[in-house]
């Protein structure tokens, strides 16, 4: 058996056990349906947060290299006479 299914089947039976244990806890069924709604609804807000960061994080280097590209481009323009030209 590969480690990484050892360890797949580990954490879904893990997984698998907390929702068993939660769903026949002796609480009433309002009060863990609420657990149940409230614990959802903060992985998904982590979630939402996790993945903004990561979209400002990216966009904030994307508008950095292009700054740097554009500053590039002038400094070349810049450098260039009117007599030399770029041939492609």
């Amino acid at each position: 058996m590969k480690t990484g299914k050892f360890i797949a089947g580990i954490l879904s039976g893990a997984a698998i056990g907390a929702i068993a244990g939660i769903l026949f806890a002796p609480k009433k069924g309002t009060d863990t349906r609420k657990n149940i709604t409230d614990k959802s609804n903060e992985y998904m807000y982590g979630a939402k947060s996790k993945y903004n960061d990561l979209a400002d994080n990216l966009s904030h280097r994307y508008d950095s290299v292009k700054a740097k590209m554009r500053g590039q481009s002038k400094k070349m323009e810049n450098t260039m006479d009117g007599d030399d030209k770029i041939i492609y």
